[in-house]
């Protein structure tokens, strides 16, 4: 089997639908990258952009590391209250199903279509149809949106000296 080492990268997108107890099925090639030594648990948050997220175990925990050291700075304190508080650690059931818990649902505006995408080192949840109505205005000629104009900003990141790491 393929290893999910620090080279492995989520990536791909899924549609799925809720249950009627808000769960859905991760599919089983993103379940695999998750798993570290031998244990399938994960943190899911909510995601920049209106999303849910999910996170690998070690990366949430590096996050806290670096976080614990800011605690005590007033002007962090409202950041820290809503993040910490909107994370859930959690796994799959034994058919890959994740359960969403109801705050996370309504804050993000899930209904019950939802595509899950892979996304480097995180998986993101979208509703449906935000995803497809991004995913629209992406390949629009919208100047603010336009995909070509920010392909082009991002492959200029490689660019940037980083380009020898690939």
């Amino acid at each position: 089997m393929e290893s999910f080492g620090p080279k492995f990268f989520f990536s791909g997108a899924h549609s799925s639908k809720l249950d009627n107890k808000n769960r859905f099925v991760l599919p089983q090639t993103l379940r695999f990258g998750l798993v570290e030594e031998g244990v399938l648990e994960f943190t899911l948050a909510i995601g920049l952009g209106g999303c849910l997220t999910i996170y690998r175990k070690s990366d949430i925990q590096r996050v806290v590391r670096a976080f614990q050291t800011k605690q005590h700075i007033a002007k962090f304190q409202p950041f820290f209250t809503f993040f910490f508080s909107t994370l859930y650690h959690t796994d799959c059931d034994k058919i890959g199903r994740v359960s969403i818990p109801p705050i996370l649902k309504k804050a993000t505006a899930i209904q019950t279509e939802i595509v899950i995408a892979g996304v480097l080192n995180k998986i993101e949840i979208w509703p449906k149809e935000r995803y497809d109505s991004d995913l629209r205005k992406f390949l629009d000629k919208d100047p603010d949106t336009n995909l070509a104009k920010l392909s082009e900003e991002v492959f200029a990141l490689l660019d940037e000296g980083h380009s020898d790491e690939l």
